[in-house]
């Protein structure tokens, strides 16, 4: 329960039960208490439903694998501490806006926000889950986000064929997202056999790297690995193109470029969703491109990548099981129950 108490000075500041989940030092959680302070008018209290484990960059940051290079690009929105620990960090959280602005508040919304069974932020950091989208699902609008923007910066046309190396989170979504194009044929490819249940959910092809088809017009590569990013430029057509949306932290990436890379005028671009791609850059802002995405969540296919869920007191163990590899996940929820 959520109580208010008198501050120094008659001050009135929030008091509360609210726990969050820190990164103590690499490959360490705990639940920590957090407290909140009282919300001004422009703000929003949010109660926490689910929150998300954005399998990759979490585990990652967790392995403590985030290069001090990058320390200040890896932020995340409402971070607290600094890497690699301690660290409060995530950014996959749908909850109850229980006070707010009379618009929100009792309004189910999604927010950048780590994993913390209550929290308290600007009113214009959250945004609405529309009707027909369950909470667990709302989740994803995240990992949605980032492959709306990377098709913005892959720009696939009518009839192209293309293929998406690596079916985790992001390449999921890339791949689901890629179906509503007329015309294009999607392949997902992954070294795990286990995934075609998943690609078959999301109305896509699924193939192993050895029987991946070639002449691929554009690949967009998610698999983290040295392997899948030599493997995505070899199922390209001349004159194609990799759209590499894969965080490799402080892993070293060895390329072989002396085949087709050159004579076939191949090409390697990063996207990232830090900023709204260039291709919409003044056009669309990044609020506009979530609720996109959380708008694109309708779809139930987007369940199957809904792998797993824990309670809140057990995620410490958990993200341990998930960066250690021992717990296989797509994207693994977070319950918060009553309080």
């Amino acid at each position: 329960m959520l109580r208010f108490n008198p501050g120094p000075g008659g001050v009135r500041q929030m008091s509360s039960d609210a726990r969050a989940f820190w990164l103590r030092e690499p490959g360490v959680g705990e639940i920590r208490s957090a407290p909140l302070r009282e919300p001004g008018p422009d703000d929003v209290l949010v109660r926490t439903l689910c929150s998300g484990v954005s399998r990759g960059t979490e585990t990652l940051v967790f392995r403590g694998g985030v290069p001090a290079s990058q320390y200040a690009a890896m932020r995340a929105p409402f971070q607290e501490g600094h890497f690699p620990g301690p660290v409060k960090y995530g950014y996959l959280s749908v909850g109850v806006a229980e006070r707010g602005p009379p618009e929100l508040r009792g309004r189910t919304v999604f927010c950048l926000y780590p994993h913390q069974t209550a929290y308290v932020v600007p009113a214009q950091a959250v945004i609405v889950v529309p009707e027909g989208v369950p909470s667990e699902r709302a989740v994803l609008a995240g990992t949605v986000e980032t492959a709306v923007n990377a098709l913005w910066d892959a720009a696939p046309l009518v009839g192209d064929r293309v293929t998406v190396v690596g079916a985790g989170m992001v390449g999921c979504c890339v791949a689901r997202l890629l179906t509503r194009f007329p015309g294009v044929r999607v392949t997902l490819v992954d070294v795990d056999a286990t995934k075609a249940d998943v690609a078959a959910a999301l109305g896509v092809v699924f193939s192993l790297p050895a029987d991946a088809a070639d002449g691929q017009d554009l690949v967009v590569h998610t698999s983290s690995t040295s392997a899948g990013l030599q493997h995505s430029l070899e199922l390209l057509v001349a004159e194609g193109t990799v759209i590499d949306l894969s965080w490799y932290g402080d892993a070293e990436i060895h390329l072989s470029l002396g085949g087709a890379f050159h004579s076939g005028r191949l090409g390697i671009r990063a996207s990232q969703v830090g900023t709204v791609s260039a291709a919409r850059r003044g056009r669309r802002t990044p609020a506009e491109r979530l609720a996109l995405a959380l708008d694109l969540l309708r779809d139930p296919a987007f369940d199957a990548l809904i792998t797993g869920s824990t309670p809140f007191d057990d995620l410490p163990d958990v993200m341990a099981r998930l960066a250690g590899g021992s717990l296989p996940a797509l994207c693994h929820t977070v319950s918060y129950g009553e309080r």
